[in-house]
Parts: C-alpha cells; sequence; structure tokens
C-alpha cells in the first residue's frame, strides 16, 4: 500500500549537506528512505521517501524520534506540500510475518520510492541495509540525523504510522494502541496477557508467539515485569 502526493517533476539540486559525498559527478535527484515501526508488536511497517525542492527549503527537518508529536505533524504538512515528491508505503502484519521484518522493511522501502512520481537518481537509505531499488543507493547510519531528506522520510513514515495505530485504536481499544503504538511497553505486554493477540498482531514477534505457545502466560509476565 502506498500514498503519495504527485508535483510536476522540475530538477533539484544536491543540498549542502549532500554536495560533499555526491560532488562529481553531480547527482540532481535525490530520495531520503527511511522507515517506522519495525520494532512494535502490531501493525504494518510504514517506509517514507522524499525529494526535497532546494527552491522550497523546509526549517527544523530532523530524526523523528526527537521531535514532538506537534513538531513533526507540521512538519509533515510542509514536506507534502514543498517536497518535489513524496510517497509513503507500507508492509502489511501479514508480510512481516510471512517474509520477516527486515524483508517486509525493505518492501515496504522499495514501494515508498516506486511511488515516487520523480523518478530518484539516488536514494539515501537510513540504516546499513538497503532495498534494491532501480537508482544507485547509499545507506547512511543515523542519516534521519544528518540528512534533510532522510529526515523528511522519517517524519513523513512516523507520522502516518502514528495515525495508523489511532485508528487501530478506535478498532481495538482494549489494546491502548493510542498510547504505546504497539510497542512492546510494560502496559501492552499487560493487555496482550489479558486479552490475547488480535489480527493486527505479529505472530512472529516472540511475545505475541510466546502467548500462542503453552505456559505463555507466566512468558509474557516475566516479559512484562522487566519492559
Amino acid at each position: 500500500m502506498s500514498a503519495a502526493r504527485r508535483r510536476p517533476a522540475a530538477a533539484a539540486q544536491v543540498d549542502a549537506g549532500q554536495s560533499e559525498l555526491f560532488a562529481a559527478p553531480l547527482i540532481s535527484i535525490i530520495a531520503g528512505v527511511d522507515e517506522a515501526g519495525r520494532g512494535p508488536l502490531a501493525g504494518a511497517v510504514y517506509a517514507g521517501a522524499v525529494i526535497l525542492d532546494p527552491a522550497r527549503p523546509i526549517a527544523g527537518l530532523a530524526d523523528s524520534k526527537v521531535l514532538t508529536m506537534a513538531r513533526r505533524e507540521a512538519l509533515a504538512a510542509q514536506i507534502q506540500e514543498r517536497a518535489l515528491a513524496w510517497a509513503v508505503a507500507t508492509a502489511s502484519v501479514q508480510e512481516i510475518d510471512t517474509l520477516n521484518i527486515l524483508q517486509a522493511t525493505m518492501l515496504a522501502m522499495q514501494r515508498a520510492v516506486q511511488a515516487l512520481s520523480t523518478a530518484p537518481e539516488l536514494a539515501l537509505v537510513d540504516g546499513n541495509r538497503a532495498p534494491r531499488l532501480a537508482c544507485a543507493v547509499r545507506t547512511i547510519v543515523k542519516g534521519d540525523a544528518t540528512e534533510a531528506c532522510i529526515s523528511a522520510a522519517s517524519i513523513l513514515a512516523k507520522t502516518a504510522r502514528d495515525a495508523e495505530l489511532l485508528r487501530l485504536h478506535a478498532l481495538y481499544p482494549e489494546y491502548a494502541f493510542d498510547q504505546h503504538k504497539g510497542y512492546g511497553t510494560a502496559l501492552h505486554l499487560a493487555r496482550l496477557r489479558e486479552h490475547g493477540p488480535c489480527a493486527e498482531h505479529r505472530t512472529s514477534f516472540a511475545p505475541v508467539r510466546d502467548w500462542q505457545a503453552p505456559g505463555s502466560a507466566q512468558i509474557i509476565a516475566a516479559q512484562g515485569a522487566t519492559a
């Protein structure tokens, strides 16, 4: 699944942070790529891809994890309005459980880049693993804190995933998805012990898988005590 806003293609120049990495030959269309939701016990994994417009800079881009929810949402609106191209895509819970979380994350990233209305010449991917793409790829560890386009991608992925977990909370209020966003907190583990997993839980993840096995209540209780 993917969502994108499309704007007319335009030549983008390498920004100051990228120019040192890619000075020769000049690469003009660069997409930042990042994921959100690899670690949670529930919900799809999300990926964002963004090609920024150097003529329409966005102040305050940073790793989505260090921003407040209000700031992320404000920046997400600016990114969607000012970027040359952006897309958000997912890999479902079923794909996570079938492929494993790493391969599902790579799939979501592929879908996000493929959904861009402008094809990038280079993709900067946060972390040390990257999907197979039609363009050149460079991985950057902690790139969401150093490259504006990756920061933008992380913000779109994070805000889209948070919105989805609020939707899941409306469907399954007993799990309090609005509070922990699917992560394995003490609260989430307690609700999982009480109610068992729902259709949006990842059965390949240990706390959910353990609940389904004999003696699982004791296992999850122990994990909850140390979360």
